[in-house]
């Protein structure tokens, strides 16, 4: 089973069908927050497209589990069919424990731990807008980045979840970097 993961899409309907053309062969795809909004602190992009974006969202063959981030609302969810409100959802897929947060209002040490008591294989977090995936003792975390507005290396980016191994993918060429197993 594939499965794509994405976070901060904030609203940028081009990035979102950058980003579906590297995640449209997945069997599901999970989102860690901040939807639509663009958000008070970050830039209005030219692609900036909230409606066409959750439309594009509501209308996407593969189907997609999402947690709340800090920058969704009520408002965001009218917008939305699927529930994007809880603050985080575990899901177990071919035997790993997931577990999908946005990653705000906890520290990175927190959201690990909170995880590990879960039993959680893989933890999927988003917020910083920086692309990585670390290991924590038998859990793997991994955050796909922004495909939007991207920080860290300035690489927007997502994730996919194939036998085993996370693999993280530059949205424009669809370059990786090399796949973290979990353990």
């Amino acid at each position: 089973m594939m499965v794509g993961m994405i976070s901060d899409t904030h609203g940028d309907a081009a990035a979102w069908r950058r980003a579906m053309e590297i995640l449209g062969s997945c069997e599901l795809i999970l989102h860690a927050g901040d939807h639509l909004y663009h958000g008070a602190f970050n830039p209005v992009l030219p692609t900036y497209d909230p409606r066409e974006l959750a439309r594009e969202m509501n209308e996407c063959a593969v189907p997609i589990l999402h947690a709340r981030g800090n920058c969704d609302s009520e408002v965001d969810q009218l917008a939305l069919r699927a529930p994007i409100m809880s603050p985080y959802f575990f899901c177990r897929l071919e035997g790993l424990n997931i577990m999908v947060t946005h990653g705000d209002g906890m520290d990175h040490a927190a959201l690990v731990e909170l995880a590990q008591g879960y039993g959680a294989d893989l933890l999927v977090r988003g917020h910083t807008h920086a692309r990585g995936t670390w290991e924590h003792g038998s859990m793997l975390v991994c955050n796909p980045g922004s495909p939007s507005l991207p920080k860290g290396d300035g690489v927007p980016s997502v994730a996919i979840l194939r036998e085993g191994e996370v693999t993280l993918y530059d949205i424009r060429d669809g370059s990786s970097l090399p796949p973290r197993a979990l353990r």
